[in-house]
């Protein structure tokens, strides 16, 4: 089983899959200038301290050198990304119905 996030307006999608690994596409982040797909492993951190968040190991794709995300959830069918931590989200994303 899976969760699917997508972001209607810009197209990106987000899909946490059961076994805990992740893929992403045409997904804005901050972290480059441009629409990216991106893959890993994926983690609910249940944060003392801050917002929890679920923490996305990135091993392939198209952001480099950057090694992992934070995507915030908001509610129980929004997620979002937010590159600037005091800054507005950079993309979110709607729980979508998967097969």
């Amino acid at each position: 089983m899976s969760e699917a996030y997508r972001n209607e307006e810009k197209g990106g999608e987000v899909r946490l899959d059961s076994d805990g690994t992740f893929s992403a596409t045409d997904v804005l982040t901050g972290a480059t200038s441009g629409p990216v797909d991106f893959s890993g492993r994926w983690d609910f951190v249940d944060s003392e301290t801050s917002d929890d968040f679920v923490h996305l190991a990135v091993e392939d794709g198209g952001l480099g050198k950057v090694g992992g995300l934070q995507l915030h959830p908001r509610g129980e069918r929004t997620v979002y990304f937010r590159h600037d931590p005091d800054g507005p989200p950079t993309m979110k994303f709607t729980k979508v119905d998967t097969p």
